[in-house]
């Protein structure tokens, strides 16, 4: 069985988490902070969770999902990541995380600065755009009606076909609009950032299909 691993396990994090167990995969959760600060998180998800280093969340699992702040990329554990497939879910907030020229002038995306501080790693944009509780509670089995739709982009067509399974599995389509040099297209203040799935005064969500979000990211601009 394929194991998740979290790095950064706050509220997107652990909400992928909690949507992996139930699909059947195992979880491996790492903060900054250490082991012993996720023994709530861990036990609130059950036996197939478990709390480790991020060197041991990257090393233990066949994908890691990495949901901390672009300020925190240069503390990632570049060496344990290399080679592994990498799920992005970071956004960049200047206010958090300081001035980074490259994404103020937007030569890169912040995945494409995400990827530079993981030379070995292949990156995967994916659940940046979509508000945790939206993320639970719009998730439905495969073949059911109102199934939402999540935008990926990355430079691996292997690596996306991969994500698009783990989607499969957690609840959501998937849609594979390009490259991490387009990924730009899921980021903060673009229509596909949070508002497909509904306000975030309302927890239920709303459920936006692939439709949806192809015209989202198609009405993208810079």
């Amino acid at each position: 069985m394929t194991t998740v691993g979290l790095i950064g396990s706050g509220r997107i994090g652990s909400t992928v988490a909690r949507l992996a167990i139930a699909a059947g995969y195992d979880a491996v959760l790492s903060n900054s902070r250490g082991p012993e600060t996720l023994r709530d998180v861990v036990e609130s998800l059950g036996p197939r969770a478990r709390a480790a280093t991020g060197d041991e969340a990257a090393v233990l699992s066949d994908l890691v999902v990495v949901a901390v702040p672009v300020k925190a990329y240069q503390a990632l554990p570049a060496e344990a990541l290399a080679g592994r497939l990498v799920l992005d879910a970071g956004n960049y907030y200047p206010p958090r995380d300081g001035n980074v020229p490259e994404l103020d002038d937007k030569s890169l995306t912040s995945s494409a600065y995400l990827r530079r501080s993981v030379p070995g790693a292949e990156v995967v944009k994916v659940f940046n755009n979509i508000f945790f509780k939206h993320l639970q509670n719009l998730a439905r089995p495969a073949g059911s009606a109102y199934r939402s739709c999540l935008p990926i982009a990355g430079d691996s067509a292997a690596a996306k076909e991969t994500v698009a399974e783990f989607l499969d599995a957690i609840g959501y389509e998937a849609l594979d609009y390009g490259t991490l040099a387009e990924s730009w297209r899921q980021e903060p203040g673009t229509p596909a950032y949070g508002a497909p799935y509904g306000s975030f005064d309302d927890e239920k969500g709303r459920p936006a299909g692939v439709g949806v979000i192809q015209e989202a990211i198609d009405a993208a601009t810079r």
